[in-house]
């Protein structure tokens, strides 16, 4: 395996984002107090609401099966043991769709949302375009408990501080980043064995693992016949996003303001992705590979870091390796997501207590050795050389090498994300079904796409 590697990906960060949002309320407890009544610092310490009692906290994460509901709900009992201030209750959200972000809007509106929640990088300046998070920043500059936005990957961070009236990171603060991960191909070695196909870690120590020999080790596997099938993947936009970053295209231009969905570069990444399928070689796009990959059906599973939890129970011999190099390489996506304050909350005090208490060091290696996700605590080099020791799978190494080079996952600050991703994600399951030639998305994607930026 190669060396470890891991503070020049996550310092490479700060330098691949780049974001602006909007004006957000005034938190700022009011500063013209009695002189019997607590000081702001005071009541912040205290965590408690003026009778004395502690206050009712809910939050809410997305995990992506029962495995990771339970580290959540453990590291929610372990806060809530251990602080006086709040009364915490977890709740596991919907699945990896948008699905999760809509219902959390609707139950903002609606005044029934958690008080903390976790959302994807790419909707934070949708959630704070639309008022529905606090602007931090005053908040945890009253805060003993903030480490500090330095303490954090500098890639999340230099997001979730952006103002937009100075279109400079660092006044604002929208949230606090929970991890960072990158995608990587789960392996189930007993298949891979028993179709004779390479090994394809070792594929990547010899810089020979990349789309002619993933396409061959695919139907070496699918060549089994019966159910068993070459990979698999899930239908959303990362996945078909890898193929287009490594064919040398992407979503947006450089400035993120218009669409390259469309140019020759992501149509070729298109071109080998529907391929495959159309070849017969994959889990139907559309349909949830992880059960088979479990079931022991799927040679190659394309998936980040919080599936291990669940890998972890697999009966088969398993690792993972890093993604296939296209004709521009291995260009994977640098996954984030950040918890957030509803702006709505009734508590923003305690509520931004929370965020400091779940991306605690402490707390973040317990979820990392629990296999969920990499650290984005970056002020001790400890949590990521820990991480790399938490196994299986054996190659945590391939997750690291991911953020080498990859493409930042980010909020489109100037155009409207879910629309994007709701006209873009049709258009793609229609190539790779057949449905739609490479010539008629070509011709007719970028148009609709742009109209989606402001």
């Amino acid at each position: 395996m190669r060396k470890m590697r891991w503070i020049a990906p996550l310092a490479a960060l700060g330098v691949m984002l780049a974001a602006c949002g909007e004006d957000a309320p005034d938190d700022a407890p009011d500063t013209d107090v009695d002189a019997e009544d607590p000081t702001e610092d005071e009541a912040m310490d205290d965590d408690v609401a003026d009778d004395g009692e502690a206050v009712d906290l809910r939050w809410r994460t997305r995990p992506d099966n029962q495995q990771e509901i339970d580290v959540y709900q453990s590291v929610s009992d372990s806060i809530d043991a251990e602080w006086d201030g709040a009364n915490l209750e977890y709740e596991a959200g919907g699945t990896e769709t948008a699905a999760y972000q809509d219902v959390l809007r609707t139950e903002i509106a609606g005044g029934t949302a958690p008080d903390v929640f976790w959302i994807p990088g790419t909707d934070i300046a949708d959630f704070a375009n639309r008022g529905l998070i606090l602007d931090l920043r005053e908040l945890s500059e009253l805060s003993d408990s903030y480490a500090g936005d330095a303490a954090y990957a500098p890639g999340p961070m230099e997001l979730l501080t952006y103002d937009p009236e100075t279109q400079t990171s660092g006044p604002s603060l929208w949230g606090l980043p929970r991890d960072v991960s990158t995608f990587a191909f789960y392996l189930n070695l007993d298949l891979l064995a028993e179709a004779g196909a390479p090994d394809p870690r070792e594929l990547d120590d010899a810089g020979e693992w990349n789309w002619d020999t993933f396409r061959e080790v695919s139907e070496a596997v699918d060549a089994l016949g019966g159910d068993i099938q070459g990979f698999g993947m899930n239908n959303w936009w990362a996945n078909p996003g890898i193929w287009m970053n490594s064919a040398g295209g992407g979503f947006f231009n450089e400035a993120r303001t218009e669409s390259r969905v469309g140019s020759d570069e992501s149509v070729l990444g298109l071109e080998y992705l529907s391929g495959l399928y159309q070849d017969g070689l994959g889990v139907p796009y559309g349909e949830d590979s992880q059960p088979p990959f479990q079931a022991g059906q799927v040679g190659m599973q394309l998936t980040g870091r919080w599936s291990t939890p669940a890998y972890r129970e697999n009966d088969f011999n398993w690792d993972v390796v890093n993604i296939p190099a296209g004709p521009e390489g291995a260009v994977n996506w640098t996954f984030w997501g950040a918890y957030v304050v509803n702006a709505n909350t009734e508590h923003p005090e305690q509520a931004f207590e929370l965020l400091t208490r779940l991306t605690d060091g402490d707390v973040q290696a317990q979820i990392a050795e629990l296999g969920a996700n990499i650290p984005s605590r970056v002020d001790d080099p400890d949590t990521i050389d820990q991480f790399l020791t938490f196994t299986p799978p054996e190659n945590n190494q391939a997750f690291i090498d991911g953020l080498e080079n990859s493409v930042p996952e980010g909020p489109l600050w100037e155009g409207d994300w879910p629309a994007f991703d709701g006209i873009m994600a049709p258009a793609i399951e229609a190539v790779i079904a057949g449905d739609l030639t490479l010539e008629e998305f070509q011709a007719t994607i970028d148009e609709q796409l742009n109209a989606t930026f402001d």
